[in-house]
């Protein structure tokens, strides 16, 4: 059956009739019916440095949405968000529907993983993906991410579609296609459901690897931090709120998550919301309200760290995601199975920004790790990663390059006025 799809591929009716039985064939979560409206949840297909749903949710949460958002792990080059929280001391990412429903009444937000009642056929058909050679089946692919955004029972769903050398699918016109099907078959669900392109040859912000990205959410989450990844964040909750009658727009919606960023409240709903999934009080506080300094004792550091110093002069025209990560995954932080240990600790920082002017010889990029040294072919892998040329320093293009709409595609620029 599913080599019978993948080659012969299913028409819409047919996706949406898969998705719907598939999203049956577990528990469906309930939720009060006061909530519905406020229900919404966020999907990423994954990226090099993406940790935007941890300062998300409870940005989300701190303008009144219920988000009962369940992730996943890291397999390849790419983290997952499960992976990144569970760096935290505590945090406990299994929760009952009971446990759910009671963290969303007293924060609004909860990250937890896949649990066995939920959507059971999608565990059984993605096994069988994995050794049938049908992982990339454009109907399997939606039918299984939206089965379970289906079973969250969630009003309004925001997807983040990444393209690039480090996405999984690496041109815009496949993410498109794929963006296309998520949006169809999410709206005929009855979920409000729209999709963002995103550029993912460069990481999404200055910090990959577990613990060093939950530094960097925290960082996020007082206001501040890169500007890619605060963008991103703005733009996805914004639509969300737009899409839930919360905004009257999308840059409104923007606008009222940045402002939970800038005033302390979505802070204040992550670090409730770590304490609700097992952070100790004291764990949680020093985490969130502590320095850096404080943060890392909380989080623990690799035990060693190198810089890379660049080759010439020049200005910064992108930073490749993929060699970074996959060289940190070599050192451990990423796995090639299902099950396998991690190490939270291992990652990168980068010391540059693409369009940045830089001097032969100044640092570019930190590595964290715990193996005795980076290997010669380590260090060439990394270097080969930064791309400098002779132009003038200039300012990145905007990470979404997309909105997939039910009636169509439109620029971010018509939706915000940006």
């Amino acid at each position: 059956m599913l080599m019978a799809i993948r080659l012969r591929g299913m028409d819409p009716d047919e996706t949406l009739t898969l998705t719907r039985e598939m999203a049956l064939s577990g528990r469906v979560l309930e939720w009060p019916d006061s909530w519905q409206r406020l229900l919404v949840d966020k999907h990423s297909t994954g990226g090099v440095g993406d940790k935007v749903s941890l300062p998300l949710a409870p940005a989300l949460a701190a303008c009144g949405c219920k988000v009962p958002m369940i992730s996943g792990r890291g397999l390849g080059h790419t983290g997952g968000t499960l992976d990144k929280l569970e760096s935290v001391p505590g945090f406990n990412v299994s929760q009952s529907p009971k446990q759910m429903r009671s963290i969303l009444e007293q924060v609004g937000c909860c990250i937890v993983g896949q649990s066995e009642d939920l959507v059971p056929a999608d565990k059984v058909l993605y096994g069988l993906r994995d050794v049938t050679a049908t992982i990339d089946s454009l109907p399997l692919i939606t039918a299984s991410i939206l089965s379970k955004k289906a079973a969250e029972k969630v009003s309004a769903l925001v997807l983040d579609v990444k393209f690039g050398s480090a996405a999984l699918y690496t041109s815009l016109d496949s993410a498109r296609t794929l963006a296309q099907s998520l949006v169809s078959v999410g709206n005929r669900l009855g979920i409000c459901t729209v999709a963002m392109l995103s550029r993912m040859d460069g990481p999404l912000g200055q910090r990959i690897g577990h613990s060093l990205e939950v530094l960097e959410a925290l960082q996020c989450l007082e206001g501040r931090g890169p500007a890619d990844l605060h963008h991103l964040v703005t733009t996805l909750g914004g639509s969300v709120l737009w899409q839930c009658g919360e905004a009257g727009s999308v840059g409104q919606g923007a606008a009222r998550i940045a402002a939970t960023l800038a005033d302390g409240s979505a802070l204040g709903k992550f670090q409730a919301m770590l304490q609700a999934q097992g952070v100790e009080a004291d764990v949680a506080q020093a985490l969130c309200t502590g320095t850096e300094e404080q943060r890392y004792q909380v989080l623990g550091r690799a035990r060693a760290q190198e810089e890379l110093p660049t080759a010439q002069d020049g200005t910064v025209q992108r930073v490749e995601a993929l060699p970074i990560a996959q060289v940190l995954h070599e050192l451990g932080a990423g796995r090639t199975q299902k099950g396998q240990p991690i190490n939270h600790h291992v990652g990168a920082e980068l010391l540059v920004m693409v369009g940045q002017r830089v001097a032969k010889g100044s640092p570019w990029i930190r590595i964290h790790y715990d193996t005795p040294e980076l290997s010669n072919d380590q260090r060439r892998t990394l270097q080969g990663a930064l791309v400098l040329a002779g132009s003038e320093p200039f300012t990145p293009s905007c990470k979404v390059a997309e909105i997939i709409l039910p009636q169509g595609s439109r620029s971010l620029e018509e939706l915000t006025g940006e």
